[in-house]
């Protein structure tokens, strides 16, 4: 669980660093074997959700958490991003209103930022 905190950690500060809007974590571990936290943000633009998936990355394999799976690439609308113990959704604001994610998982804990230092 160590290892998914500090991931979901730099996943946050990612998308906070390229103005990730209405960052959300989730603490799914105690529902789901999918993973331990969902972290879901939007973007304003095709190229700002490209910018905010390419920086995660590129922080992720800094710290040296590799990606095991990526959908909706070339979308715009929708990329996901699975590290195994942390999945990142960054949407197109639309479509994080019509997924409304937080609702299908609000049995998962919302997390605060500060309280993954």
């Amino acid at each position: 669980m160590e290892h998914a905190v500090e991931m979901a950690r730099i996943a946050y500060d990612a998308l906070s660093d390229k103005k990730g809007e209405n960052i959300q974590i989730i603490d799914i571990s105690q529902i789901s074997v999918l993973a331990d936290y969902f972290i879901i943000t939007d973007g304003t633009s095709d190229s700002q959700i490209k910018a905010l998936v390419e920086h995660v990355d590129e922080k992720m394999e800094k710290a040296g958490y590799h990606l095991r799976q990526q959908e909706g690439q070339n979308s715009g609308s929708w990329v996901l991003m699975d590290y195994g113990d942390i999945i990142v959704h960054v949407f197109e604001k639309e479509n994080r209103s019509f997924y409304n994610l937080e609702r299908i998982w609000n049995d998962g804990k919302a997390v605060q930022r500060e309280a993954l230092d």
